[in-house]
């Protein structure tokens, strides 16, 4: 076996010189890369420390025929794949908006569309909610009259409907308030990413007419 050999690359004046290749023996592939040095290597087999190192195939005289990634860590191809997938889907979302669109105006028209939708819903979960509040306000009212509020001595235990009214109309209340809530946090993505397609649309037009 060949073995992995050092031709001598030593940094001088920022700039590293390499020795020349040596050939290929007994049919084997001689492969150069070089370390975190800067010192270029040869060699018939690419050490261990030295896997995640691109390397090129040299043929007998000397000359690269070949470029060979190295190898890559589990990170970095789910990393790599990740990358690859967001650039699939920004083309995805390209094509979307120079096909849908004519104009910025037609993207400005369908975010007010869904914002005026929003809040119509809004306003309908605030109305409900005050609906509520005035529910469980009555419902209050006469719980007073029972134990555990009241103190008087006489006073009967709160009866089972009542309890279970009280409980369903403030959970009720807090379910409404947190969609509220959601809602509006909905809207500050929305004009988000209605003003990003936007840019994206002008960019794109922009590009397109440097052509």
């Amino acid at each position: 076996m060949l073995g992995w050999l050092i031709a001598g690359c030593l940094v001088a004046g920022g700039l590293a010189a390499t020795a020349a290749a040596p050939p290929q023996r007994n049919g084997k592939t001689t492969y150069r890369w070089v370390d975190d040095q800067g010192v270029v290597h040869y060699g018939d087999q690419i050490p261990s420390q030295y896997a995640g190192k691109d390397r090129e195939v040299i043929n007998p005289q000397g000359i690269p025929v070949k470029h060979v990634d190295g190898e890559k860590s589990p990170d970095q191809l789910a990393s790599e794949a990740r990358e690859r997938a967001a650039q699939i889907k920004q083309k995805q979302h390209d094509s979307f908006l120079v096909t849908t669109y004519t104009s910025v105006k037609d993207i400005e028209a369908l975010r007010d569309a869904r914002l005026d939708q929003l809040h119509t819903q809004r306003y309908a979960a605030q109305q409900y909610i005050e609906s509520l509040k005035a529910r469980l306000g009555a419902l209050q009212s006469r719980a007073v009259s029972f134990r555990p509020y009241s103190t008087a001595a006489g006073a009967r235990r709160m009866p089972d409907d009542l309890a279970e009214d009280l409980v369903h109309t403030l959970n009720e209340m807090r379910t409404q308030t947190s969609a509220l809530a959601t809602s509006n946090e909905e809207e500050t993505k929305l004009r988000a990413q209605f003003q990003a397609d936007i840019e994206r649309y002008r960019e794109l037009h922009t590009l397109h007419s440097n052509d």
